[in-house]
């Protein structure tokens, strides 16, 4: 679904992503793992057209979007949940949910599939988002990327503040969502044991390149622990 060549970034003089590649297959969770700013949110800000890339080419289902907007880019498919949630506070969850729906017809109705994966939304629907608790914030930011039907979908650091039980539930979506068969998920996670579970796929990045990839059923005994450990 997603095939990124040999991208490069700068900023200044700075060389961010240094000959990245990697590819994000239907029907699986790829797991991006590694320290605190070796490159990994400018990934994926250059994935939505947020950064631009200086080489490389990315590859959206056999189609060439790099030359995209980030609002071309997620007509094209790509659902984008960024770190620290980035919700409307001032609107209400339906108003936030719609924003998802932006680039669609007026009259097209909220997927009722976004209550059934989160229902605290449906009870909250008239509440504004910034009265949510930050876990309910997260899940009303993966239920809009989700809304428009992306082909991928890219989340930054989703267990970022929140509450266990929660990231049990924003856990058990993800694999829902990636066993369905018809999207790729790309996982950017600092919390190891939530990556581990779900990796169908692992990378880890260091000053902007890859240093290791491979399964996810084999990070424990390539060490990948040991490899993202602060």
């Amino acid at each position: 679904m997603l095939n990124v060549k040999n991208i490069n970034q700068y900023y200044g003089g700075s060389h961010i992503l240094r000959d990245v590649s990697l590819q994000c297959t239907k029907g699986k969770v790829t797991v991006l793992l590694g320290r605190n700013g070796v490159g990994k949110t400018t990934l994926l800000k250059s994935l939505m057209g947020l950064v631009p890339i200086k080489t490389g080419s990315i590859e959206l289902d056999g189609k060439a979007i790099q030359g995209y907007t980030p609002y071309e880019r997620a007509r094209a498919g790509v659902g984008f949940v960024p770190q620290g949630r980035e919700i409307f506070a001032r609107l209400t969850v339906e108003e936030n949910l719609r924003m998802g729906l932006a680039y669609k017809s007026a009259s097209t109705p909220i997927p009722a599939e976004l209550f059934t994966l989160f229902p605290v939304l449906k009870q909250m629907i008239n509440r504004r988002g910034g009265d949510l608790s930050g876990g309910q914030q997260q899940q009303l930011a993966i239920a809009r990327a989700l809304a428009a039907g992306p082909k991928l979908l890219i989340l930054d650091e989703p267990t970022e503040g929140i509450q266990p039980s929660i990231i049990k539930d924003i856990g058990r979506v993800i694999r829902m969502l990636a066993d369905r068969g018809d999207m790729a998920i790309l996982l950017v996670e600092q919390y190891y044991d939530f990556a581990q579970e779900l990796a169908d796929d692992y990378l880890v990045m260091e000053r902007g390149e890859f240093i290791a990839r491979g399964l996810g059923k084999d990070m424990e005994a390539n060490g990948v622990r040991n490899l993202v450990a602060i």
